[in-house]
This record gives C-alpha cells, structure tokens and sequence, in this order.
C-alpha cells in the first residue's frame, strides 16, 4: 500500500504565482490547498491536518509572519517562508516567528520541491505521541536529556515541545558534546545545503533552542561555530 500523499497548505496573495506552484506541486504528488491571504490560511490550517507549510511574507489581512507565530502557538509543523526581498529583512522575521527554512522569489519549482521534501525528512525526527523516555538511547546533559528512540527532550524532567528543524539541530549537537560544529557543518547535516546555505537560518535556530533549552546549553565560539555543553 502506498503512503497517502503529502498534505500542503500554501498561502501566496500573488494569484498567477499561487496557482502556478499549486500546479507544480501536485504534479510532484503534493496534496494542495492554497489560500490568497493570512486569515483564510489560518482557519485552513485549523479545519485541516497538514504535513507542511508554505508561507508568502507579504500578505494582505495577516502577513506571513504574524501568521507562522499564531501557527506556532499550537502546532510544531514545518514552516517554510518565501520572501521576495533578499536584504534580509523577511528572512530574520520569518525564522524568528519559528520557521524552519527560507526561499527567495524568484525561486524555481525544482528549488521549491528540494526546499519542501528537506523539511519532510526533518519532520521523521518529530516527537512521537506517547512516547517516553527509553533509557537505553538516553543522552544526558546535566538537567537535558535527549531520548534518541522516542525523540523526547525534557529540562528538569519537564518535555520540551521542539520543532522538527529545532530536534534535529538538538541531536546533532547531542552526538558531538564538547565538539565545537562550524555553521556551514551544521547547515549540511541539518537543512542539507551545500556552501550556498544562509547562516543567518543555523544562527536564529540556535537562538529558539537556547530559548526552550537555556540560554547557556549552547555555547558560540567565535569565528567557528556552537558547541553543546557537557
């Protein structure tokens, strides 16, 4: 049997470009739905279930930003921004309000789709429901474990909800404790871009981890990279 297909919310104003890439997608197998605005994105994503989401910035009602921070009020689902501006602007606010990755308008389908199946590999690192910790793949760091089986982080014994991108950025600083991980690294393992990768999206990543986590779980060393503390 076959896995069902993919399920996508895309909220993109432009109405050529919104029906273009709904086109593109469901070629690629993707079950589409697609909204012109923030508000009507929002109650789709709340009368649906989604694997993932595709969020335009500039949007008339709610914009992109505001509506990935209401997402992300409930929900770990993998958020992917597109931006027109490139100045950087859209891109901090976007991975700031929670998103997991970034693409610039223009961008090509096949940019997109490579973008989009990333996230979805990320997202096989969720939490699963109902899983407690299995203390035979327990990592211990101080008052952070990280259960690599069940996929469950707890601080002082308390869960930690992470997103799929934020996980497995957590796991992969959790393989190498005291091992200083250089951006560009991290952006290979963890969003699989080559040299071409943005740092800026390892940077505010590591910024919602220290969040969640503790300012002084992760380390900078400058010039190089982050290190998780033993």
């Amino acid at each position: 049997m076959s896995p069902p297909p993919v399920r996508v919310l895309l909220v993109e104003d432009d109405e050529l470009m919104r029906r273009s890439f709904t086109v593109a997608l469901e070629r690629y197998g993707y079950r589409m739905r697609a909204a012109a605005d923030g508000l009507t994105g929002l109650e789709l994503f709340r009368e649906e279930e989604f694997d993932l989401l595709v969020l335009d910035v500039m949007l008339p009602g709610l914009d992109g930003i505001g509506l990935c921070r209401r997402i992300r009020e409930t929900s770990l689902v993998p958020v992917l921004m597109m931006s027109a501006r490139g100045d950087g602007l859209d891109v901090v606010a976007g991975l700031e309000a929670g998103a997991d990755d970034y693409v610039v308008k223009p961008v090509d389908t096949y940019v997109l789709v490579a973008r989009i199946r990333s996230l979805l590999r990320r997202a096989t690192y969720a939490p699963l429901p109902g899983r407690g910790p299995d203390t035979g793949d327990v990592l211990v760091f101080g008052d952070l474990t990280v259960d690599t089986a069940g996929m469950v982080v707890t601080v002082a014994g308390s869960p930690v909800a992470l997103t799929p991108t934020e996980l497995k950025l957590l796991l992969e600083f959790a393989a190498h404790p005291g091992v200083v991980l250089e951006r560009h690294t991290l952006l290979r393992e963890v969003w699989e871009y080559g040299w071409d990768g943005d740092s800026r999206v390892v940077d505010l990543c590591v910024q919602r981890l220290r969040r969640k986590l503790g300012r002084d779980r992760i380390e900078t060393v400058r010039g190089f990279g982050y290190k998780l503390r033993r």
